[in-house]
């Protein structure tokens, strides 16, 4: 297993643990953060930067996150949708007219 570094409450152990088989399977390095109503429940990190592991990934290593606005838009549309807000099986023209 590869070390991980920062904390987590006991409920998220395996989300520490999580981390760490997928740094020594997969991944070169990563970060984790989870906050349950406002409060951190998980803050770890571990793995290197660079394919070659020569360069730690610290606590405020930079990503890029490819993509994240399509998950974030379905997400917002399955709210609306569960809130009645958004039939998801209205035309798109029936909320942008312009669409049409």
């Amino acid at each position: 297993m590869v070390d991980t570094h920062g904390t987590c409450t006991d409920r998220f152990t395996p989300v520490r643990s999580a981390l760490a088989a997928s740094l020594a399977d997969k991944d070169v390095g990563a970060s984790v953060a989870v906050f349950v109503d406002g409060e951190p429940e998980v803050d770890l990190w571990g793995g290197h930067v660079d394919a070659d592991r020569t360069i730690p990934w610290q606590r405020d290593t930079l990503t890029n996150v490819w993509s994240s606005t399509k998950t974030m838009t379905a997400l917002c549309a399955l709210i609306l949708a569960d809130r009645g807000a958004l039939d998801l099986d209205a035309p798109v023209a029936a909320y942008w007219p312009e669409f049409a």
